[in-house]
């Protein structure tokens, strides 16, 4: 999983990189664990560690409490492999820990050799971002609904929006959020309940 298959990382990843690593440049974040835990925190910790610990979330398959208990170690070892902080490990810590304490000696440097081979790697182009992606012909969108459900979050929340876009200096933009919440609130959202 920390590993350039034939060079490459999908576009979709290298584009979150890139986008995570402008961020951190446009405002002014330095410290490269930060950058660091961002990157872990948007893919590792939040994908395979769902897909490690949960299998039955994408395999038709049932799990039994032995396979969890396993499994759960193994998340645990993929999680303190992205992890900066250094264990240290003494005959007090759990066992499931002590399993894998030498190999975390590997996994560790190379989470952060991925890392920067994915930073070395060129710009991802949109028209290569966007051909990567699925196409939408064969399946089925509930396009109505997600911006039913996109218009009342943005009416429980235009207040903190807005505050947000004046705070900005986004004064424009604060103009046209407010007519697009006029017009949600009198033909979307009935009484401005949700």
């Amino acid at each position: 999983m920390f590993s350039l298959s034939n060079g490459d990382v999908p576009p979709a990843i290298k584009f979150l990189f890139d986008l995570l690593d402008r961020q951190a440049a446009e405002n002014g974040i330095t410290d490269p664990d930060i950058i660091h835990t961002w990157k872990n925190n948007s893919i590792p910790l939040r994908y395979w560690i769902n897909i490690i610990k949960n299998p039955e979330m994408i395999l038709d398959v049932e799990k039994h409490p032995l396979i969890d208990s396993i499994l759960s170690v193994v998340s645990q070892t993929y999680m303190d492999s992205c992890s900066l902080s250094n264990h240290a490990f003494s005959t007090d810590s759990p066992s499931s820990k002590l399993l894998y304490a030498k190999e975390l000696q590997d996994y560790k440097p190379a989470v952060k050799k991925f890392y920067s081979d994915i930073q070395a790697l060129p710009p991802v182009t949109d028209e290569k971002l966007y051909s990567s992606l699925p196409s939408t012909e064969n399946m089925q969108l509930h396009r109505d609904a997600a911006l039913y459900d996109l218009a009342v979050y943005a009416n429980n929340y235009c207040f903190q929006i807005d505050e947000a876009l004046q705070r900005n200096n986004c004064d424009e933009l604060s103009k046209k959020f407010a007519t697009v919440i006029s017009y949600l609130q009198l033909y979307l959202i009935p009484n401005g309940t949700t």
